[in-house]
């Protein structure tokens, strides 16, 4: 990318970007032989380009007043501009699919959410799934870019749990930019880091599922949606694409891209770098998988002795614990992916209400600065972390705690900020609630639907709701207002109220 397009504002290389990732489902239907997509895909890549390069030459000169202002309408603008026009192609290849609907499909691909409206994946031309596919892997990507080269300069996106820096203001960082730069600047500078990475993982994945079975297009649909946590599959899952339990376990190793920043190159650091074992974020995702799956099978042993089970044999419980322990983790990092083994799983451990337990782990989220949505992991610690102290206070109340000034922090003033991010979330799922039972849902049905739209775990629906309940029989109003919770739960929060409020405040 040349000197000049460097200057230019974030929002307009996307729209370059987009143009450019729309050839790839033109080629895909020209060599398929579906001359109408191809078409539908060109025109729309053309159209695209277009816009790109006029709002370029408008803008080269372009120099934001507020460099920090810029950060959160740069992310904002994405959110508001790119899915309308991925829309286009889509809405014309796809037969009878509206416009409103198509951008609804975009706005959940671009947010990682996957909440399709597409019932009949079979039925659904093959280069629409590789652009749903596509713009999943891409929105995935701009999360990472936006917590790279946007947020981490500001101490946001969860960095700031860690990180005594102040909040809201920008410093140096390990981005090789100086951060007073234009936004697009930096988005470059990081993307150069990152998407080396990014797609290599992407495709070393893709090459792992096609070895283990999965056929190839297939496999790279679920690759970058795995990757991207987006939960996005042309056949409707992980099950049907042939790669069985070995795909399965390819896929959980891939989630630990989703539980810590630690594991991709140029990701924000707040400090010295810890052996990966000891990643505090790793830890606690392993905790609450294999702890629940513990308890859970404590339930099902206490249970066995009053009612013995339908199933038994160690092969069934075998299948039960991993089907648990892949679905939770599936579900923790906002995947939600289901494995193949999970049907069986809730026959044998008796998981009556199954969902409530995939939402609160959707809940919970990945690590910051991933791909994962949720309140995040590390924020969660932050709390668990102050909880402990107050408890040994209890005990002891002149009791000086340790552990150095980074877990003085975490305690502190991090378990402060975790706290407003928690309460944040709980007023915007609040918030969502309301609007979706006001647009005509029953409150169970809205609750739900706000923990898939505002956790970007648009499977859980699927997993948990009663069959009447699906993102296809919305109405026009409730499909607008999930899209409005799914953009809200991509974004931080935290760092919206910090760019919003004035300067003085964030003192």
């Amino acid at each position: 990318m040349g000197p000049r397009l460097l200057k230019l504002p974030l929002l307009v290389i996307l729209i370059g970007i987009s143009a450019g990732a729309m050839l790839a489902p033109a080629g895909l239907a020209a060599a398929t032989g579906d001359t109408a997509s191809a078409a539908a895909f060109a025109k729309a890549a053309l159209l695209v380009a277009i816009l790109a390069a006029v709002l370029g030459a408008a803008t080269l000169r372009y120099r934001p007043q507020n460099a920090v202002r810029s950060v959160f309408l740069s992310l904002l603008g994405a959110y508001a501009v790119l899915p309308p026009l991925m829309a286009l192609p889509m809405a014309e290849a796809t037969p009878g699919l509206a416009f409103a609907d198509a951008w609804f499909e975009m706005v959940s691909s671009f947010t990682t959410t996957g909440a399709t409206i597409l019932v009949d994946p079979a039925n659904v031309p093959m280069a629409v799934h590789l652009w749903n596919a596509t713009v999943g892997w891409l929105g995935g990507f701009f999360v990472l870019l936006a917590a790279t080269a946007l947020l981490a300069p500001l101490n946001l996106g969860g960095l700031e749990i860690e990180s005594p820096r102040p909040v809201g203001r920008l410093a140096f960082t390990a981005t090789p930019i100086h951060f007073e730069a234009d936004s697009g600047q930096r988005a470059v500078a990081s993307l150069r880091m990152l998407a080396p990475a990014y797609a290599g993982i992407t495709a070393v994945l893709w090459i792992a599922l096609m070895a283990s079975g999965s056929a190839p297009f297939v496999g790279l649909c679920h690759a970058m949606g795995v990757l991207a946590t987006s939960g996005i599959s042309p056949v409707g899952g992980l099950e049907p694409g042939g790669a069985g339990r070995i795909g399965e376990v390819l896929v959980l190793l891939a989630f630990v891209f989703a539980v810590t920043r630690r594991s991709l190159p140029g990701a924000p650091q707040t400090g010295r770098r810890r052996a990966f074992h000891r990643d505090p974020e790793l830890r606690l995702a392993l905790f609450c998988i294999l702890g629940m799956t513990l308890l859970l099978l404590l339930r099902h042993a206490a249970a066995a002795v009053v009612e013995p089970p339908v199933q038994t044999g160690l092969a069934a419980l075998l299948s039960a614990v991993w089907g648990t322990v892949f679905t939770l983790a599936s579900f923790l990092v906002t995947a939600g992916y289901v494995s193949a083994d999970w049907a069986g799983a809730e026959a044998l451990l008796r998981l009556g209400t199954p969902g409530l337990l995939l939402a609160g782990f959707a809940l919970i989220g990945g690590g910051v600065a991933t791909t994962a949505g949720g309140i995040r992991l590390l924020r969660v610690l932050a709390l668990v972390r102050q909880g402990q102290h107050e408890m040994h206070m209890l005990l002891q109340p002149s009791l000086v705690a340790g552990g150095g000034r980074r877990a003085r922090h975490l305690r502190s003033d991090g378990a402060y900020l975790g706290w407003v991010a928690f309460m944040l979330f709980v007023v915007s799922l609040a918030i969502a609630v309301a609007a979706l039972a006001l647009g005509g849902l029953s409150f169970e049905d809205a609750l739900l639907l706000a923990i898939a739209a505002l956790t970007t775990t648009g499977p859980l629906l699927a997993a948990a709701a009663e069959p009447g309940l699906s993102f296809a029989g919305l109405d026009g109003t409730q499909k607008a207002i999930t899209a409005v919770v799914m953009v809200f739960g991509r974004l931080e929060l935290l760092a919206l109220v910090a760019l919003l409020v004035p300067e003085s405040w964030r003192r």
